[in-house]
């Protein structure tokens, strides 16, 4: 995904662009050109592209980067209020914890269907493997949010502390 700073940047370029393709259409204009008319269409295309990539540079993709969050994939996403994502194994609660709270702030969307009283529950799961050529999925934790509110205030964060502890367990018998 684009940096604000990048697409700002693009819009300069752009934007340079498009004082050429003016600066063009009007010679064409004074001199008569078979192509002015194409030119005018040319230039007035570019500046809604101008003005489109200035729009999106202003900041329209606000992004939390909460302190302490690891990766995550997801996995599972119905599109309504159940979203499972996948961590790593090695993963501390507290790393969890933070992990729950980027997944809920970069996974909200208003356009999620549901019931206004209805809370986004995003599940975070890793794999274990116990032994040889067997899979197992440990749920360590989730939040919940609200599916209409966009502000991340209502965040309910639960850690099985159980299943992490025998997470910890089965990483250590593993074989390297």
């Amino acid at each position: 995904m684009l940096s604000t700073g990048e697409l700002l940047n693009y819009s300069k370029w752009i934007g340079i662009f498009t004082l050429f393709c003016a600066f063009l259409t009007v010679l064409a204009l004074i001199f008569k050109w078979g192509i002015r008319f194409r030119l005018v269409g040319i230039t007035a295309f570019m500046g809604v592209l101008t003005l489109g990539v200035f729009g999106l540079g202003l900041g329209l993709f606000n992004r939390v980067a909460v302190p302490g969050a690891v990766r995550y994939s997801r996995v599972y996403d119905d599109g309504d209020r159940q979203i499972v994502i996948v961590v790593a194994p090695e993963i501390t609660p507290t790393e969890l914890e933070a992990t729950l709270q980027q997944a809920a702030a970069d996974l909200f969307s208003p356009g999620r269907t549901g019931q206004p009283d209805e809370r986004l529950t995003i599940r975070a799961r890793t794999l274990i493997h116990p032994e040889p050529g067997v899979s197992e999925p440990v749920y360590l934790g989730e939040v919940r949010r609200s599916n209409v509110q966009g502000n991340g205030q209502d965040l309910e964060v639960d850690i099985d502390q159980e299943r992490f502890a025998h997470l910890q367990e089965v990483v250590e018998n593993s074989p390297a």
